[in-house]
Formats: C-alpha cells, structure tokens, sequence
C-alpha cells in the first residue's frame, strides 16, 4: 500500500494535526508522513474536492445472516457494505445459527472477516441456547475474540442469571449486554404505545416495558459489580435512568440507534413494516431526550442497529412482519443531517474502547485505520442505490446530507465510486 490523500482536513480529537488540512502519506498501512505539500510520485493518489478525514468509524450492533441466515446478508457482501458506508470496525450480533457459543464460532467469524478493510468484533450468546438458564463459557469465548455477551434483543429475564454473568466476567473484565424489555409488559406489542397505536388499532408497547427492565438491570449491577451495556435506549425515563446511574459511578455504558433519533412513531400511520423496529420508534418527546442524552454525554454511542430482513417476512400484515431495518449506509448521512459532519464524524468513531476496539489516531508512525469523507452532496435514499442484498429500509425515500469516500484499515484501501 502506498497512497496519498492530498488537502484532507483532519477530524482527531486526539491528534495533534486536528482541524488541519494537510496531506497525508501512508507506505504498507502505516502513516508515514503529515504535512503540506508531500510529493510520493509512485502512490496512489486520493484528492477529493472538501475532503475529510477520522479516525475509523464503529458500529457496536449489526446484524448481517451468515451463518445461518446468508439469504439476508453474507458477511463478505455486509462487509463490503460496511466498508462503503465508512466503518472500519463492528460489532457483530449474535442471532446467527447455530448461535456463537464455542471458540470454533468465534474463530469462524473472526476468519471469514480477515481479508476484508472492515474488521469483524464477534460478539458470543451469553447462555448455550435462546432461554436457556445455563451460561455459556464465557472465558473461553472472550479469549477466543469475543467483545461482548449478549442475547441480541431477546432479554435476560431470569435476574439471578444476569447476577451469574456480571460477578463471573469481573474477573476477565468482559462486557455483559442487556437488551431493555420486559416481555410480559411488552406481550403482544408491535409497536409504541400511543396515539398512533391507538387510531392503528394496533397493540403498543408500553415505555414502562423499556424503564421497568433497566430499573432491574441497574440494580443488579450495583449489588454485583461487572461492566453492563444497554444497548438501544428508546425513551426519556430511560435516559433519565443512565444518567443517574453513571452519576452514581456504576460502569454502565448504552447506545442509541440512529433511526429513534430521526424518526417516530408517526411514521406508522400507513401500516409500512420498513418502520417495524425493536424498540420500536417512540414519541417526539423521547427522541428530544434521546438527542440531549447524546449531546450530554449520557448516552456513549449510536448504532445503525443493522439488520436485514428477507422480503418474505416484512412483505406481511403488520402483526406478523419481523422486526429490522437496513442502517449502516444511511448512519453517515442521518447524523450529518442532525449535527453537521464533523461531530458526526466523531460520534461514529465513539465506543471502541468499551468494546475493546484499539482507538486509532491520525498521527505520524500509527496504523493507518481512518474514514474519509466530505460534508457536501445531498442524495435521497432509493432502492436502487441500497447496496445490501435487501432492501427492508425505514429510510427510503429520506434525503441524506454529505458523502462516504471511502476507508484505509487493514493495509486495504476501499474507494467509494462517485
């Protein structure tokens, strides 16, 4: 590899070259040079009119289908996907079959991602089957490469066996994930409890269902120590909850996906299963405390929450349609809209290290891990510019600001064609 970006303007906290615009060169995946003006005649060039660039962009909850499910997703044609929407690292989910549960699994996902400019992050089932009371080994897994543990968004509802996972990862420090919502307030729910839900016809899931479980899970934490993430907070009092509990010093970090800060329940009125998501979109006034808790601090990452859906279960009556939208390509160009593209930018590149992602930095003799972009062009999302193998996405239709160019990690260089 050897590339130079010319005039990039560089979005590093981190670095001592932030809000510079110089040019950069990069000899076999590492940064080898940052000033103004280099000449490197033999590399390949990238100059782009408003060219920016970060550190590497991370997605802590995407779903793709293989194995099990490669009708949705392969994870050579979703990485591809990844890659051309700006990520270099995610985080992978765990409702794959057979679940990821033995080192074997781990080793398989970590292999099949090894050639690619994204790099994969398994994360391992917390127990060996879907409502299971038995964990899985939890300490062979997280040797193995595993991330995090999490049940993907079937919750925990036996609390001793949360207890179980917190107090036997503190010793190894892992992260236990715990998807908010209580199934028995949330029975037969399909969508926000509401107005909306109430001129549908359609039963809601009630706040409550989210609030309820986190109280639970807060609590567990505090008697049993350990690391939790919630991932996917959806309402106010849920907010309200985090922001307490880190004011308390519990080690509790959550995430937002960025549809609920974009969207509500309102987009429902026409019955549309592209807007079916877990959790479902919420009123204005969750999404307004959503957006102050990303701006305060309380809520550490946003998520596109990817997950691709195989037209036979969205093409449905609303009750019986899967829940899931498309995410990763529209993440860029939603939080570019919102904040502008550099705090866009630096929101992507958040929740590395709680997931034990090596944070990289735009600097002289680091590897080459980074996410070029530009604030301009403005594109409405459309089927025939998504890029997944499906096309289940609540954005269609919505206009997106600014542009990926494209990604360097893993001494691979991926350019977007504009």
């Amino acid at each position: 590899m050897n590339i130079l970006l010319k005039s990039a303007k560089i979005i590093d906290p981190t670095s001592s070259f932030h809000s510079k615009t110089l040019d950069i060169h990069i000899r076999k995946g590492i940064i080898n040079n940052i000033s103004k003006n280099i000449s490197a005649p033999k590399a390949t060039l990238i100059s782009h009119q408003n060219l920016y660039v970060s550190p590497g962009w991370f997605d802590s909850s995407v779903s793709f289908g293989e194995p099990g499910y490669e009708e949705r997703e392969t994870l050579s044609h979703g990485l591809g996907v990844a890659a051309a929407s700006g990520f270099t690292h995610i985080g992978y989910n765990t409702n794959t079959n057979p679940l990821p549960i033995s080192k074997v699994d781990i080793s398989f996902l970590l292999r099949s991602a090894a050639d690619s400019p994204t790099s994969l992050h398994p994360k391992a089932h917390i127990t060996v089957q879907d409502n299971s009371q038995q964990l899985a080994e939890l300490h062979d897994l997280s040797a193995a490469g595993a991330v995090s543990f999490s049940n993907h968004k079937k919750s925990i509802d036996n609390p001793h066996l949360l207890l179980l996972a917190l107090q036997y990862t503190r010793g190894f420090t892992a992260l236990i994930e715990s998807f908010p919502l209580d199934p028995q307030l949330a029975k037969y729910g399909v969508m926000h409890e509401g107005k909306i839900s109430t001129s549908l016809g359609l039963t809601g899931i009630p706040n409550i269902a989210e609030e309820i479980r986190i109280k639970r899970d807060l609590a567990i934490v505090s008697y049993s120590g350990g690391r939790l993430h919630i991932p996917t907070l959806s309402t106010a009092e849920g907010v309200a909850l985090i922001r307490q509990a880190k004011k308390d010093k519990l080690d509790v970090s959550c995430s937002v996906a960025i549809h609920n800060l974009v969207m509500t329940d309102d987009e429902l009125d026409g019955f549309d299963t592209r807007y079916k998501l877990m959790p479902p979109l919420r009123e204005s006034k969750d999404q307004k405390a959503l957006l102050k808790g990303l701006k305060d601090g309380t809520i550490d990452m946003v998520t596109s929450d990817h997950q691709p859906m195989n037209i036979e279960l969205k093409k449905v009556e609303f009750e019986h349609a899967a829940y899931g939208s498309l995410g990763l390509e529209s993440a860029f160009g939603s939080l570019c809209q919102l904040f502008g593209a550099e705090d866009a930018a630096l929101m992507l590149t958040k929740g590395k290290e709680r997931f034990s992602v090596a944070q990289s930095s735009i600097a002289v003799g680091e590897q080459a891990d980074m996410t070029l972009f530009s604030p301009d062009g403005l594109t409405t999302v459309t089927k025939e510019s998504i890029k997944s193998s499906v096309n289940n996405n609540a954005y269609l239709g919505r206009e997106m600001k600014g542009t990926v160019i494209g990604v360097i990690h893993n001494n691979l260089l991926f350019q977007n064609q504009h």
